[in-house]
């Protein structure tokens, strides 16, 4: 790929920039497109660098994505702006960068790798951070459980703990829509890259009647194309791992805390399928990070939607424009005072943020869980028709005793809707996904996780008594009291 490299008039970036960013500093922008960076293993990925046009060295923001790298020219122009190298890089097997795409498997060696080449560029003064959501989080997380030595801080986004439990599977159960849909998106980059690398109109000059010349090699319209083994080989091995194995535990975040020697602003959201995942690394990292600036340097904001929406409309509930949080300004706060030091109120904040669902206000906390939460335990209960609307099965504190067992019909063509919980996504991609109301008290937040029968007895009661916490760290309260 030729590398370019394109000067950007001032005038471009002011235009993104909140008028309360004006007064500090401000430079032109450059851009180089298409920069070659060598793995460990000879394979090159290729990263488009926003850079102030000005002499000196700057602290590097990186991000590592499989979404295509030309999707963050906005924030690559603004923090350019504010005095940042800012570097936007293809992972490997994804759109410019060489290689196969394997989704995870080489993220911590290629973090590693980017992250030492990225600290070792011209323009950089050494200090490195991240930032993304979603698997670009897990590009920070894996990178970070590497523990390159010019890596300062991250600042993952809605990201998991887990890409076994908590990703590929939820109880044991696989993600059937979630895997099937990410899979089938990332998988038009690995058809449009085979196509490009098969499509020479040299190769069948001689092809008559003119009306027959095949556009591409004969496979990639066949029905090879349509199989996952084929363009999506990992999608199978998936399947072929329902356990967490060694298969998952290589690439399991909480089974590495102890490597994680950062400090991270971590995210997460109410109503996102992830944030399981980004509670226990906050907690799990804050009691066995790798080092004491690990440990004490843990941070947490927790937002209303994260995958299920941008806010301040999460499904059919709005929860007020105070909500919204704008990603780019909360990245280039934490960097502002990680990576070049500023007293901007970072410093004396609490550590933990949260957006208090119901009263729909910010408030800031000393730690999570909170101290003063009431964990309770709740139980469903059932006389054997606890099957319909209108059936007889109930909640409550009380522990099962005798409970009947029920029965229902499913029809997986016929699925029930979802009315709230962890989404993956927003009603727009998924139409049966609709978050109805509020919580009912504005003074509480509630969780409720089922668990699996226990394999000691043969009948199973309605749906088990919850009397027995699952062995990870506490990370959900049962109630919350305000």
């Amino acid at each position: 790929m030729n590398r370019q490299c394109i000067p950007l008039f001032v005038i471009t970036a002011i235009g993104l920039i909140s008028t309360a960013t004006l007064a500090a500093e401000h430079y032109d922008v450059m851009l180089d497109r298409g920069v070659a960076a060598k793995m460990r293993d000879s394979v090159v990925l290729r990263a488009d660098i926003y850079r102030p046009k000005a002499d000196g060295k700057f602290p590097v923001i990186l991000q590592r994505t499989p979404y295509d790298k030309r999707e963050e020219v906005d924030f690559g122009l603004r923090a350019a702006s504010q005095g940042y190298v800012v570097i936007i890089q293809d992972v490997r097997g994804r759109y410019s960068s060489d290689g196969e795409w394997d989704p995870f498997r080489h993220e911590s060696a290629d973090g590693y790798d980017s992250v030492e080449w990225a600290a070792s560029l011209p323009w950089s003064n050494g200090k490195v951070g991240m930032y993304g959501g979603s698997y670009v989080g897990a590009t920070q997380m894996l990178a970070a459980m590497a523990s390159p030595p010019h890596l300062v801080g991250i600042h993952p986004f809605v990201t998991a703990s887990n890409y076994h439990e908590g990703w590929t599977y939820q109880g044991g159960a696989f993600e059937q829509w979630f895997n099937e849909s990410w899979t089938s998106g990332l998988a038009q980059d690995t058809l449009n890259r085979r196509a490009r690398a098969r499509t020479n109109a040299m190769h069948r000059v001689l092809k008559l009647p003119l009306a027959s010349y095949p556009l591409f090699d004969s496979d990639l319209a066949g029905k090879s194309t349509k199989s996952p083994e084929e363009l999506a080989p990992y999608f199978v091995d998936w399947l072929s791992h329902p356990s967490f194995d060694d298969y998952w535990k290589q690439l399991s975040i909480e089974d590495h805390f102890s490597y994680i020697t950062i400090p991270i602003f971590h995210v997460g959201a109410w109503y996102d399928i992830f944030l399981g995942g980004t509670l226990r690394n906050y907690l799990g990292i804050k009691a066995r990070g790798g080092s004491e600036e690990a440990r004490r340097g843990q941070r947490l904001m927790v937002i209303t939607g994260g995958h299920a929406g941008e806010g301040p409309r999460i499904g059919e509930v709005d929860f007020g424009r105070d909500s919204v949080v704008n990603d780019d300004d909360s990245v280039l706060r934490w960097y502002d005072y990680l990576l070049k030091g500023e007293k901007n109120g970072l410093e004396s904040e609490k550590p933990v943020k949260l957006f208090l669902l119901g009263k729909n206000v910010w408030r800031e906390e000393d730690d999570w869980p909170l101290a003063r939460a009431r964990a309770t335990r709740f139980y469903l209960h059932s006389q054997g028709k606890a099957n319909s609307l209108s059936g007889d099965g109930t909640l409550s504190s009380t522990a099962p005793a005798g409970e009947h067992s029920d029965q229902y019909v499913y029809d997986p063509a016929d699925p029930v809707p979802t009315r709230g919980g962890p989404f993956a996504a927003t009603p727009s991609t998924s139409p049966r996904a609709r978050l109805t109301s509020a919580p009912s008290s504005p003074g509480a937040m509630c969780w409720f996780i089922l668990q699996r029968p226990s394999t000691k007895t043969s009948k199973s009661p309605a749906l088990s008594a919850l009397n027995s916490m699952p062995a990870h760290p506490p990370w959900i309260p049962t109630s919350q009291g305000s």
